[in-house]
């Protein structure tokens, strides 16, 4: 098994996957430090780090660090299993446990000014960026150089075009209303991270009441962040890429945004 192409391909599925990999041992063990063993949600595995109950364990773990994002060293003595060690051959083994999921990515859903402003400092931040447009002329490289994937069509389309999970931020800079109303519906089903609409909150409170009157339930309507950004008083598209950008990182980190001079 070549591991670095099975998570390769793994990733360009939008698939999640945890690697663990021996990196210390002492004394008698199954595996020397360097071996891998790549876990996958259903808990199969491929590789090894050492079979038996150790091997169990570490996979209940790799399925953790799946749902969590967060690595873990772990430790084990493999000496008395009465006392609660995974196994019975003297030594101790440590094993390092990385999650693998899909890549970050910023959806910019309206390549106009703005749209290509935020793909532009998406791309720079270090984001995967692809680009929908139901103007085919704005969806091309040419027109959004920074973005990776193109999705040229209507907004409702766009998750019969990719794969959005919960690594997604949907950032719609649409020029009007009406692209919305149409393609928020389905979106809102989705497991995005973030759903952001540009405007102002007299468009979201328009287009939130249409919404409503089509059947959408209020907690998939709170899922929205609109008006999208930080309150920067932006002007620019490139102010207002700043502003959208700082929103999703904040709530990325799990932070409130507040001047660090304040802290």
């Amino acid at each position: 098994m070549n591991v670095y192409q099975r998570i390769l391909e793994i990733q360009a599925a939008g698939g999640r996957a945890a690697l663990a990999t021996v990196v210390r041992t002492s004394g008698s063990v199954p595996r020397r430090p360097g071996a891998k063993m790549l876990v996958l949600p259903d808990g199969s595995i491929e590789g090894s780090v050492g079979g038996g109950e150790m091997e169990s364990r570490v996979i209940e773990e790799a399925q953790a660090a799946m749902a969590d994002g967060r690595p873990r060293t772990l430790n084990y003595e493999l000496r008395d299993p009465g006392s609660g060690d995974p196994g019975v051959c003297g030594g101790t083994v440590e094993v390092y446990v990385e999650a693998i999921r899909p890549e970050e990515t910023i959806v910019v859903v309206g390549a106009g000014h703005v749209g290509q402003a935020v793909a532009h400092l998406a791309d720079w931040l270090g984001f995967r960026v692809e680009v929908s447009d139901d103007r085919p002329e704005f969806c091309t490289p040419d027109a959004v150089p920074s973005a990776r994937a193109f999705h040229p069509g209507p907004l409702e389309d766009l998750p019969d075009s990719m794969a959005i999970n919960d690594q997604t931020y949907l950032v719609l800079t649409t020029r009007n209303l009406e692209v919305d109303l149409a393609g928020l519906p389905r979106l809102l089903d989705s497991p995005a991270a973030y759903i952001g609409v540009i405007g102002s909150r007299r468009r979201w409170a328009t287009a939130r009441k249409a919404l409503e009157e089509q059947g959408i339930p209020a907690e998939k309507l709170e899922r929205v962040r609109s008006p999208m950004g930080l309150d920067l008083k932006a002007e620019t598209p490139e102010e207002i890429a700043v502003s959208i950008l700082s929103e999703i990182i904040m709530l990325r980190r799990g932070v409130d945004g507040e001047r660090m001079g304040d802290q």
